[in-house]
């Protein structure tokens, strides 16, 4: 199989070239540039190595270097590009299952992608959702713990007793929440309303010294006071503080607790209940227990370095249950994703920001959303209907792997007919005409390979047509070169006369024939004619023609008489079906007139050059006359017909004698271009030379046919009287 031209490793560097790396290094500028960055480095890096600082200038060259050297890297990735292109995409079928591949199967991917990813992003929603609702609720509980330690402190008889009852309240919160924590610390200064529905109660008035700490205080050290932002409805929400490191743990991280403070239903209330509920092992294990969710590190104002301002005095805490189990690995089904949560600053009551790293039981979450009492056999309706879209999705895999490999069956029959037609141009190309390609197919691309060998049994006849038609053409450009040769030399000059001419065949050969026959010293006879039809048969016809006229042009003096012996002569030997038009006129230079008959030729035209340029005035001569060669009896109808005309010719007359192919030259819409015109267009220029005379003639017929086929031959002579 062929394969495009060897092409070198470095992109840009000749293939056969000898000494290639050189001349591509000093011979082009990517390599000139490759080798300045080259260059430049080595320099700087010595002068870098002798630890002297770089000068500026050679700070910038440096700068340039590197540049360069990027600069060609990306010109080689680019043309690396290219060449791998060529060389990996240049058969068809690779093209066909890289088409397929992206049309296909591409999409089916990016589609399952997106799939997978919507579920993800819905599940890590659901769960991010599921965790701050959770977190609330523990917020909510532990807010309204609080408020039931401040009824009973305030209910209790006596100072002793409130402090019996907070610390049994303290232990029964414990046993559902380790290392619940109580503090009823002092405060002044905050006016609250009455409460709704009852008059103004004085606070109650603790003897003990406060503040009083219940509770084993282990995450953080028991507060001492309440913060002046906290108001007359107490306050519940998440607190974060660092934990320092230590000997057992010698990294540093952040803690959550839920604080909640509780303040009397008085107008003046004296003292506050700040309960702490630690996010222990226990409340993760319960959180993970409920939601299938496990929790784990947080990151204080993941969007700003806040972190400094979070209490950094807070210890790591240890479960106080023995049954909870240590964090285990993560689960491959079990994905990694944050929630965004809330927190207040202790002391100034700031909201900031922190992010929650879960880790995400796909299936536990999906079991509980599913969750029916609803059962069919063994499985539950959501296990069943995740059971139908595994079924849909693995028939679906089934269906695109079977496409795929239809596709790739049917990409390698194409291209393996394709591959059969290119070897058959390459044994073409070697003129091996005797090859033929194997038919694999009742089909198209079958025909094809049939069409493609029938073609191949044609060519050889085709190519000796060809031959044959070359050798004709050869043949036809020497008859022209021949022709040519018979018709007398122009332009020409007698005295007293200035002769031109020209003549234009439509084909290789001309049926239009003109002559200057010298008749005595002062009489000179000028014959143009047109012979029916064109091609080789007219040529030859005009051939026959100059050896008559050249014989009888002696013999006969007058035209008339001319014409009338020269129609015997080929009415003998012209076939019945053609015909010669002719004109012919005798020009008596010592007597200064011409003579002239019409043998059913174009008019004659003449210019008078009496009158200044722009006043002459052209005459269109056409006197009686029939064709030549009709065979209707002996001649007498062709000689009654014939008709003499004698003209006067005064200095600068002008004479121009035509044939048909000029005034019956047509257009795209078949309009002729007329002898009045062409009279027109001679009157006007007939003062000009005759190169002019004859540019400017030809130029106004080829404006007129507007690019449509020369039709016929177009032959004129122009004699002009000095």
């Amino acid at each position: 199989m062929p394969v495009p031209a060897r092409t070198p490793l470095l992109p840009g560097l000749p293939a056969s070239r000898p000494h290639g790396w050189r001349h591509w290094l000093r011979g082009t500028w990517p390599g000139r540039t490759l080798l300045f960055g080259l260059v430049v480095k080595l320099i700087t890096t010595a002068w870098q190595a002798t630890g002297a600082a770089l000068p500026s200038l050679l700070d910038v060259l440096n700068t340039l270097g590197g540049l360069a050297l990027l600069f060609v890297c990306a010109y080689a990735l680019t043309r690396l590009t290219f060449w791998a292109k060529r060389r990996l995409l240049w058969r068809v079928r690779r093209k066909l299952i890289l088409s397929y591949v992206f049309v296909g199967v591409v999409p089916v991917l990016l589609v399952i992608t997106f799939f997978l990813l919507a579920s993800l992003l819905l599940f890590f929603n659901v769960s991010s959702y599921l965790v701050k609702s959770r977190l609330q609720s523990l917020t909510d509980q532990a807010q309204f713990l609080a408020q039931t330690v401040v009824a009973e402190v305030q209910s209790s008889p006596s100072p002793a007793m409130a402090l019996e009852s907070l610390a049994r309240r303290q232990t029964g919160m414990a046993a559902r929440y380790p290392f619940v924590s109580l503090a009823i610390v002092p405060m002044s200064g905050l006016t609250c309303e009455a409460p709704a529905g009852g008059e103004a109660r004085r606070p109650r008035a603790l003897p003990v010294g406060l503040p009083v700490a219940v509770g084993p205080w282990g995450h953080l050290d028991a507060p001492v006071s309440l913060p002046g932002w906290v108001t007359c409805d107490g306050m519940s929400s998440l607190i974060a503080y660092n934990v320092l490191p230590t000997s057992d743990d010698p990294r540093s991280h952040t803690r959550l607790v839920m604080r909640a403070v509780a303040i009397p239903d008085v107008v003046a209330p004296t003292w506050a209940v700040v309960l702490d509920l630690p996010m222990s092992r226990v409340v993760e294990e319960r959180m993970r227990a409920e939601t299938g969710i496990r929790v784990g590190e947080v990151t204080a104002s993941p969007f700003g370095d806040r972190e400094s301002s979070l209490p950094g005095a807070g210890r790591a805490l240890e479960p106080s249950d023995p049954e909870v189990v240590a964090d285990g690995t993560w689960s491959p089904r079990s994905p990694t994703w944050v929630a965004f949560l809330d927190y207040v600053d202790w002391t100034t009551g700031v909201t900031s920001s922190a992010t929650l790293a879960m880790r995400i039981d796909v299936v536990a979450i999906y079991e509980r959303l599913s969750a029916s009492s609803a059962r069919i056999g063994e499985l539950t309706f959501g296990q069943l209907l995740v059971i139908v879209l595994a079924v849909v999705g693995g028939l679906f895999l089934v269906i695109q792997f079977v496409a795929l490999l239809i596709g790739l069956l049917l990409a390698r029959q194409i291209t393996g007919a394709v591959h059969d037609l290119f070897t058959g141009t390459q044994h073409l190309r070697n003129r091996d005409f005797a090859y033929t390609i194997p038919v694999r197919a009742r089909d198209q691309l079958g025909e094809l390979a049939e069409s493609f060998n029938a073609m191949t049994s044609e060519v050889t006849t085709l190519l000796g047509e060809v031959s044959e038609k070359g050798r004709l053409e050869q043949e036809m450009h020497a008859a022209r070169d021949i022709q040519q040769k018979l018709l007398p030399p122009a332009p020409r000059h007698i005295p007293g006369l200035t002769l031109a001419a020209f003549c234009e065949p439509a084909r290789e050969v001309a049926g239009d024939y003109y002559d200057f026959l010298p008749i005595t010293d002062t009489m000179l006879g000028v014959l143009i004619a047109d012979v029916a039809g064109k091609g080789l048969a007219a040529g030859l016809y005009m051939a026959q023609l100059k050896v008559i006229v050249q014989s009888l042009a002696r013999l006969h003096h007058e035209p008339k008489a001319f014409l009338v012996a020269v129609n015997k002569v080929v009415a003998q030997n012209l076939d019945p079906r053609s015909f010669i038009t002719m004109t012919y006129g005798v020009i008596d230079l010592e007597r200064r007139e011409m003579t002239f008959a019409r043998a059913g030729h174009c008019p004659l035209i003449h210019v008078p050059g009496a009158a200044a340029a722009g006043l002459r005035h052209a005459e269109l001569l056409a006197p009686d006359g029939l064709v030549v060669g009709l065979q209707i009896d002996e001649g007498q109808m062709f000689e009654a017909s014939i008709e003499e005309r004698t003209i006067r010719l005064a200095h600068d007359d002008l004479v121009v004698l035509f044939t048909d192919g000029i005034s019956e030259t047509m257009n795209e819409a078949f309009d002729c271009y007329g002898e009045a015109r062409l009279a027109k267009v001679i009157e006007q220029y007939a003062h000009l030379p005759f190169d002019q005379l004859r540019s400017y003639i030809l130029a106004e017929l080829r404006a007129f046919a507007a690019g449509a086929d020369q039709h016929d031959d177009m032959t004129m002579i122009l004699m002009r009287v000095d």
